[in-house]
């Protein structure tokens, strides 16, 4: 039953009024009643319950944000208690009813995917609230008293209490400025604003909303689904309103307010699985004001105990969420909470002292280093200095990032070795084995690789052969005969062949993409089928030591072996994309997954055309697959959503769309830039280094060696030397590849219709509509047309670009020819039928 206050009793409503105000003013007025300790505010921001003095009766009060607009139409509103003289937050049931309106085609796709709308409109009957700022207060006007408060805070503080805890860390970053200070600074009172909603939807069950200023992004909502007992959180949309844009800003990579120079690390090691470590770093503040800073370690490394300049700082060592990315790489968040907060100019030293089973034992002498994190404290890529030293056990192998160079102590029973970088680099990693060496040259350039004599416990085995034998006379029996299954590989056999096979890829990518950036490359193995790279170093999967022979034994469909043979090569080129050139951020991963891929592919290329051609139609049809749905595995999204791919709709889509539709882009960007230029309209097949999609790709390396690039970024490289044909409404600009084909997940059946040849002087003229299915309306093809001569061979007439479903065209060609054909070595991404 819902109760409502009588207007008509204007003392009533006027005590009501006032005692409402009094209470909100808490806020914002009572005086500070702070935990003195880190771990005390922490343990207040993670358990929060709700005042059972604050409960009321609430209609129309909002949260208004740009794109955002979320109401509570009429219900019951319990506020949280203090935290240093704030409410962080508030419990409601009633109605309510939220609407987010994406700013872009991306995603309002991406929205409609999980929600089946463009724009999120929703009712919700009960929701949990987390705020840094004045939202109790804005609330004000829109309270009214209600008598039941105490009850309905019995069975709603629990939810509030389990529901403080994930945002405890976020919240640490703002209200550690409340802690004491050598001082006795005054506190900050207002803070990058944060909201967090958890919200039961009439139609969406559970899910949630964020706006966090601190962050690229600030507006995002998702959910945590279950599929087949894994849970995922599905990213429904994320993005930064139009409304923030700084005109005339810039689509670059934006500078870290910290920076950290240097590494020094100090670690021994012990086999099977124990690290322990000092890293020592150095730190610039480059804008002040921050007293927290969050560092990213394996949630498999404890803290012993941080130091800042010698002194002891607090810390706080948590558990990443469920579902978040750092799950999923394996990283816990370590929260250093400062004396004071930091300032502009200052410099710092940070020690961490740590320990833990970050190793995994595999067999067989193999182990892999941060089998689900790192293993230093970082803030994530930032090119800094490295200087590491190792103490491990005698008959073991190290291998690290960087240039050996003497140790400077052993302990007792152990020996040392000492690896500093040749240059500023973004990540470094170490791996530990009983491993026999190879090397090979590419040039002046030394490529290691190191393998153990056999493989981990969980390789699988090759089967028994079984054969039928029949004597050679009539009516005699056929006899089984079981073989003896061929032995285990062993990835020390294939070493040589892999170290060769690496420095030939060397070679390739010093010619299109400039010189090898580091000192030397070594390949170390590392169980199970995936694969790293760090700056010099690869992980590489036990499956890329096998040998043809190898291969066939285990029964591998030469699908399955034909990729296994690009890892080697695809890690390779990671060196120049990915290690020396970074990604600017998640939106941005692909360029340098997609282009590692599809290097990888123009060595295949080069050595076998129709292979190369084969991994291109493996990735087409992969796209054309579709779920347990019946979902395209296409329609997941653009290469643009990054991680976001990965969701309960398409677990695997991020393989599939980053590396394989991105390897696609590529391709065609290739392609038509070499169909463009005249000079090259006869060259097909290998690739050379003075195709203007190498010289564009060295003019990327030559720009950004050392930083982050965008995807938009990188296409206006291309754009500076872009050919006419490709300039689309007249203006030199390849927007319509980023909006039509990055940004978009189509895969068009192209064809063309009413196609008339007509001769005039010294050759003919060839006139048509160029049709596109299933495709945007705006969706923009650079489509090569060849015409085929009366002797079948085919000759290249230039390109068209389609827009939309439907392109008139027009095109002279030299005389003879008598039908055309659209795109006939099969250089776009469409559909085949």
């Amino acid at each position: 039953m819902t109760k409502v206050l009588d207007w008509r009793c204007p003392r009533l409503l006027l005590a009501c009024i006032l005692g409402v105000a009094a209470a909100c003013a808490q806020s914002v007025s009572a005086p500070l009643d702070c935990p003195s300790t880190t771990a005390g505010l922490y343990a207040r921001l993670q358990s929060v319950g709700l005042n059972p003095h604050r409960v009321y009766r609430v209609r129309g009060a909002s949260v208004d944000r740009p794109n955002l607009h979320l109401v509570l139409d009429d219900g019951v509103v319990a506020f949280t208690e203090d935290i240093c003289g704030r409410i962080t937050g508030a419990y409601f049931e009633g109605e309510g009813e939220v609407l987010l309106r994406p700013p872009s085609k991306v995603e309002r796709r991406s929205l409609a995917l999980f929600t089946g709308m463009a724009i999120l409109e929703e009712q919700f009957t009960s929701a949990y609230f987390r705020f840094n700022d004045d939202t109790a207060a804005s609330w004000q006007p829109y309270l009214t008293s209600f008598s039941e408060g105490a009850e309905s805070t019995k069975a709603w503080s629990n939810v509030s209490r389990n529901l403080s805890q994930p945002d405890a860390l976020r919240f640490l970053l703002d209200f550690s400025h409340f802690l004491p200070t050598p001082g006795g600074m005054e506190p900050a009172q207002e803070f990058p604003r944060f909201f967090h909603a958890h919200l039961q939807g009439e139609k969406l069950a559970n899910f949630e909303l964020f706006w966090d200023a601190t962050v690229a992004e600030p507006l995002w909502a998702g959910q945590v689904r279950l599929r087949d007992g894994v849970a995922f959180w599905d990213v429904w949309t994320s993005f930064r309103p139009r409304a923030l844009e700084r005109p005339g800003g810039s689509s670059g990579a934006a500078a870290s307010d910290i920076g950290i120079s240097n590494f020094r690390i100090r670690a021994a090691v012990q086999p099977p699985t124990t690290l322990r470590a000092t890293a020592d770093l150095d730190v610039q503040v480059r804008k002040g004001g921050k007293r927290t800073l969050l560092f990213e370690l394996s949630r498999y490394l404890k803290i012993e105990a941080v130091r800042m300049d010698g002194k002891p700082a607090d810390f706080i060592q948590n558990e990443a969420l469920e579902g978040t990315q750092l799950r999923r790489k394996g990283n816990d968040l370590v929260a250093v909470v400062f004396p004071a907060p930091l300032e502009t100019g200052q410099k710092l030293k940070l020690t961490f002292t740590y320990a833990g089973d970050v190793l995994s034992e595999a067999g067989n002498g193999l182990l892999y280093v941060g089998e689900r994190g790192t293993w230093y404290p970082n803030l994530g890529l930032s090119p800094a200095l490295f200087d590491m030293e190792f103490q491990y056990p005698p008959a073991w192998t190290l291998v690290a990032t960087g240039k050996q160079s003497p140790a400077t102590a052993e302990m007792p029973g152990m020996q040392a070795s000492h690896w500093t970088s040749d240059g500023p680099i973004a990540v470094a990693g170490f791996n530990l084995g009983k491993y026999i060496r190879a090397e090979s040259k590419a040039g002046s350039v030394l490529v290691e690789a190191y393998g153990t004599v056999g493989v981990e416990r969980s390789f699988p085995k090759a089967p028994a052969e079984v054969v039928h034998e029949q004597a050679g006379f009539p009516g005699s029996r056929t006899s089984t005969v079981v073989l003896a299954p061929p032995p285990p590989p062993s990835p020390a056999r294939n070493t040589q062949a892999v170290a060769d096979r690496a420095a030939r890829a060397v070679g390739s990518f010093s010619q299109w993409f400039g010189p090898y950036p580091f000192g030397s490359l070594s390949f170390t193995q590392m169980p199970g089928d995936l694969s790293q790279g760090w700056p010099g170093l690869v992980f590489l999967s036990s499956y890329a030591f096998l040998s043809p022979q190898e291969q066939s034994d285990l029964g591998l469909e030469p699908d399955r072996a034909l990729l296994s043979n690009q890892v080697l090569v695809h890690e390779t080129a990671h060196q120049w994309w990915g290690d020396l050139v970074l990604w600017n951020g998640y939106r941005d991963q692909w360029l340098v997954e997609g282009l590692a891929n599809y290097s990888a592919l123009l060595v295949l290329e080069q050595q076998n055309p129709a292979q190369f051609r084969q991994v291109l139609e493996v990735y087409r049809k992969n796209l054309l697959s579709k779920n347990k749905d019946g979902e395209w595995l296409r329609d997941a999204g653009p290469v643009t959503l990054g991680q976001r791919l990965i969701s309960s709709h398409f677990p695997s889509a991020y393989e599939a769309i980053s590396y394989e539709r991105g390897t696609w882009l590529f391709h065609m960007l290739r392609c038509m830039l070499r169909d463009a230029e005249s000079a090259s309209r006869s060259r097909s097949g290998a690739a050379h280094p003075e195709e203007p999609f190498f010289r564009g790709l060295r003019k990327v390396r030559e720009r950004y060696a050392g930083k982050s690039v965008t995807t938009q970024q990188v296409l206006q490289v291309f754009e500076e030397d872009l050919p006419r044909s490709l300039w689309f409404e007249n203006r030199r600009s390849l927007d319509w590849f980023l909006d039509g084909w990055v940004n978009g997940t189509a895969m068009p059946h192209v064809e063309a219709r009413d196609v008339r040849i007509v001769p005039k002087d010294r050759g003919v003229s060839v006139n048509g509509v160029i049709q596109q299915d299933d495709v945007p309306e705006d969706l923009v093809t650079a489509i090569p047309v060849y015409g085929v001569t009366a002797s079948n061979a085919t000759v290249f007439l230039g390109q068209v670009l389609a827009d939309g479903p439907e392109t008139s065209f027009h095109l002279n060609a030299p005389a003879g020819i008598r039908k055309i054909l659209l795109d006939p070595r099969q250089t776009i991404l469409s559909t085949l039928k």
